[in-house]
């Protein structure tokens, strides 16, 4: 049994033919796209990376603090998830369950759509697990029948190179005439000197291995960087290019700045060496990883060493970055949820997009 479990795991991993979890909720519509010029529309985009160490959700947990629907609402929600589960053999290579997605779906579902708000506002568009990672993306009502083209892609880059305990879940769609896509990422761990390279190399791994379906009749982008619109997010474990003593003395004297300059995602990003062309909002906020379950104490700070002697010096391994033009950032912040190791990440976005007029503004247009 585990031979063959194991070999469609590989194959399924390797070639991305797992779709069997993907939820996408989508009226069918039938738009006529003929050559009409394009008109500009803004959209807010609320996006949020969260490793939630293996925690499932309690039936009453509320986000509505986090997704800040009351004083910040959005148009789009997406939430990417590492460690919904547990990275144990048993979930790397047995079958995918959807039990959890279902409990992290209702959880913001309900905080989406609180108590007030009118019924059914907010819909989730799409919905896609790979062993750990999670990636949910809900669409207000209103800009429902104005997405097309749905689908989700997996890489797995973990055990043997291709297993989905670390590597990347994409989700991409079309609203109205622009493409988006958001690639969330659980990338390979590890405090050692030369472990950036190996996230470095998951990073290019997914790039050039993500691979959207598609036919002859659907002109639609095929590949990550095809598309207009481009947000990855995740537990992307880039940390401090600094001893471990010098890292927690910059730390317990708060001296964020000249942490950060040691940063490893800013410096590869700084000298091209991975995701050239990306970029990333300014960090004002401590590092996210690694804490004690339930307190605001980082693992191996004043507690001895860490199980094992690992103590993990802090790092902020949560990130949020984006390429393509039409993206404005305007909210880069981390939350003060102790569910995990981790505290999230959220960010709010202004993307514009491009919007065919309507019939009627075409007529006064040729009348003109």
């Amino acid at each position: 049994m585990w031979p063959k479990l194991v070999a469609n795991k590989i194959l399924g991993k390797r070639f991305g033919t797992n779709n069997s979890n993907f939820v996408a909720n989508l009226p069918c519509i039938d738009i006529e796209t003929a050559l009409v010029p394009e008109v500009p529309s803004l959209e807010q985009i609320f996006v949020s990376t969260w490793n939630v160490g293996g925690v499932a959700p309690e039936d009453d947990l509320s986000i509505e603090d986090w997704l800040d629907v009351h004083d910040h609402p959005c148009d789009i929600y997406v939430l990417g998830f590492q460690e919904v589960v547990p990275l144990k053999a048993s979930a790397v290579l047995g079958s995918e369950n959807p039990t959890i997605q279902t409990k992290w779906n209702a959880a913001i579902g309900k905080s989406l759509n609180w108590t007030g708000h009118e019924q059914g506002k907010f819909h989730c568009m799409a919905s896609k697990q790979m062993v750990g990672i999670l990636v949910t993306v809900w669409v207000h009502g209103e800009l429902v029948p104005h997405i097309s083209h749905p689908s989700a892609a997996c890489v797995g880059c973990g055990i043997m190179g291709c297993l989905g305990n670390k590597g990347a879940v994409s989700v991409r769609f079309e609203l109205h005439e622009t493409s988006f896509c958001f690639v969330c990422t659980h990338l390979a761990s590890g405090d050692r000197q030369a472990d950036h390279k190996l996230r470095n190399s998951n990073v290019a791994e997914i790039l050039s291995r993500t691979s959207f379906p598609g036919s002859p009749l659907l002109n639609s982008p095929r590949k990550i960087l095809d598309h207009d619109r481009v947000i990855l997010l995740g537990d992307l474990n880039y940390r401090i290019s600094l001893p471990e003593a010098t890292t927690r003395s910059l730390v317990e004297h708060s001296e964020w700045n000249e942490l950060l300059e040691y940063d490893q995602l800013k410096a590869e990003l700084r000298n091209g060496r991975a995701l050239q062309g990306w970029q990333e909002g300014r960090i004002g906020f401590v590092p996210t990883y690694k804490y004690y379950p339930n307190s605001d104490v980082y693992y191996g700070s004043g507690h001895g060493n860490g199980k094992g002697g690992r103590r993990r010096a802090p790092a902020w391994c949560d990130r949020i970055i984006w390429c393509g033009e039409g993206l404005t950032q305007h909210l880069y912040v981390r939350g003060e949820s102790k569910l995990s190791d981790h505290r999230p990440v959220k960010a709010i976005f202004t993307a514009q997009v491009g919007v065919l007029p309507k019939l009627e503004d075409l007529q006064s247009l040729f009348a003109s």
